[in-house]
């Protein structure tokens, strides 16, 4: 009974929240996820080829009936403290309508009870920050309702880097070299001709 009363007071705090200032607040939000993923603590890894295994679930110490609104479940790559510094595009805000922490979407499931877990791989467009995982879970309208993060409230722990890619490969550099050469050979042969025509002519 007190669980199902928890859950229904924490309903009616989110829709207060959302009706007085048009969208959900994180901070209301409860952290009743439990969200771990596979770097460690700043790692480096390289966009368009390494992986990110994450797992979810709810958190076992919340009482049963704790996710009985939770509907979805959307992943996604948040931007650490020393990547949003001086960068009003990924500021954090309160107000989760205009909150840009959270900008790079992993993937949207349905909620279930039992931990899930995706392994995905970094998209060759993301660009070299600090990030973390964060996990919102959603009801049947369409408003945050609950979450969990890989990193602590003040998002100064497990960490990791990306690297994009630098816009240079090896296929370019070799494709590069085989028309300077053979732009330098179609130079030397013009030569050649041209030197042999003048010989012909002299004759």
């Amino acid at each position: 009974m007190e669980s199902y009363l928890l859950a229904a007071v924490s309903l009616a705090t989110l829709t207060f929240a959302y009706t007085c200032y048009g969208g959900v607040l994180f901070s209301t939000l409860p952290q009743t996820l439990a969200v771990s993923a596979s770097p460690t603590d700043g790692q480096v890894l390289k966009a368009g080829e390494d992986n990110i295994t994450i797992t979810w679930g709810l958190n076992q110490s919340f009482p049963d009936g704790t996710d009985s609104s939770y509907n979805k479940v959307k992943l996604l790559l948040c931007y650490g403290p020393t990547s949003q510094e001086d960068r009003g595009w990924r500021k954090t805000v309160d107000n989760l309508s205009k909150d840009k922490t959270c900008q790079l979407t992993i993937a949207h499931r349905t909620y279930m009870r039992n931990t899930q877990n995706i392994t995905w791989m970094i998209e060759r467009d993301v660009p070299t920050a600090v990030y973390f995982v964060r996990a919102y879970a959603y009801n049947s309208s369409g408003n945050e309702v609950a979450y969990g993060q890989t990193t602590d409230a003040k998002k100064s722990r497990n960490l990791f880097k990306v690297q994009a890619i630098s816009g240079r490969h090896s296929s370019l550099d070799i494709a590069s070299v085989c028309f300077s050469a053979f732009a330098l050979l179609s130079v030397v042969g013009f030569m050649v001709l041209e030197k042999r025509g003048r010989s012909s002519a002299e004759n």
